[in-house]
């Protein structure tokens, strides 16, 4: 594999992926933020240049010094020939099969692959999807390839166009404070890792907000290192009340005007939430959300 370092590589990269959504969706939102300040230092691989049939991103040597932290030992592949995977994915090092990782993708057929070269270094596979629900403007960079997205850094915060809202609810930027309340609330959270993760998000991506009478978050998204928008969540008292369904729409609006890729996933039997994304202007897409945890026999936790 070819790590591409080279910023007009990587923006090539990046026009050419568009080509390719949905499915490369979850690289080619990675290079974006890769990009943009790159703030979560993660790199790019191919199987060749500049023709290319595989793409994997993934943190930075560096950033996966803890093998039990698969909220950051994660990758993202996208490949033009999916049923090729197994060979690059058994016969390279690209990934550290020695530690807890996810491998994240909108393409099931990358399964018999994962699986395969998983088994060949003895690991274990979990494996889980989702819906993929996208917007027309993601649809839209397919057919004309205009990938003119900027800097989160360089567009300011969310709370600039976040003023006048309903009488005691103010829509604003979710602090980095909240991210112990965010912790608590997530599925796949409540843990020392997944708090690093949160703080992480919130503080170098956009992350928004419904805050209530009280001055504390009521709702809030945030997104992740791939322009994933997740870890949206509305506390009991509210739900029911349409707060989460405001705040997406005006999430989505901030995203949209600042030029920054997003989508997000729901599970299949969360009728609710896929409801409420639709009503804030999301579809399925015409491929699943997959992911595929994986642990070594020494880490596994059966």
């Amino acid at each position: 594999m070819i790590l591409l370092d080279n910023s007009e590589q990587l923006l090539a990269l990046f026009e050419s992926l568009a080509r390719s959504i949905p499915e490369s969706l979850k690289v080619y939102g990675s290079v974006y933020h890769i990009n943009h300040g790159n703030p979560f230092n993660m790199e790019v691989l191919v199987d060749s240049w500049p023709e290319y049939l595989m793409v994997i991103t993934r943190p930075q040597k560096q950033e996966m010094t803890d093998d039990m932290d698969s909220y950051t030992n994660v990758y993202r592949i996208f490949s033009k020939d999916p049923q090729k995977s197994q060979e690059v994915l058994k016969n390279c090092e690209i990934i550290n099969w020695k530690q807890r990782l996810q491998i994240q993708g909108l393409q099931e057929s990358l399964g018999e692959g994962i699986r395969a070269a998983a088994f060949s270094k003895s690991v274990k596979v979990e494996h889980s999807t989702a819906v993929l629900l996208v917007t027309e403007d993601i649809l839209k960079l397919n057919a004309s390839n205009e990938s003119k997205f900027r800097s989160w850094a360089e567009t300011g915060h969310p709370d600039d166009d976040f003023e006048r809202e309903i009488p005691n609810f103010k829509y604003g930027q979710l602090d980095v404070s909240y991210s112990g309340l965010v912790n608590d609330n997530w599925e796949r959270g409540k843990n020392e890792r997944s708090l690093r993760y949160i703080k992480r998000c919130i503080g170098a991506l956009p992350a928004a907000c419904m805050l209530g009478p009280e001055g504390a978050p009521v709702a809030w998204l945030t997104m992740d290192p791939s322009c994933e928008v997740g870890m949206a969540y509305s506390v009991e008292k509210y739900r029911k009340t349409g707060k989460m369904a405001q705040v997406m729409v005006r999430y989505k609006k901030y995203l949209l005007q600042k030029n920054i890729p997003f989508y997000i996933s729901v599970l299949e039997e969360n009728e609710r939430s896929r409801s409420s994304a639709k009503a804030a202007g999301f579809f399925e897409a015409s491929c699943e959300w997959h992911q595929w945890t994986c642990y070594p026999q020494n880490l596994a936790p059966f």
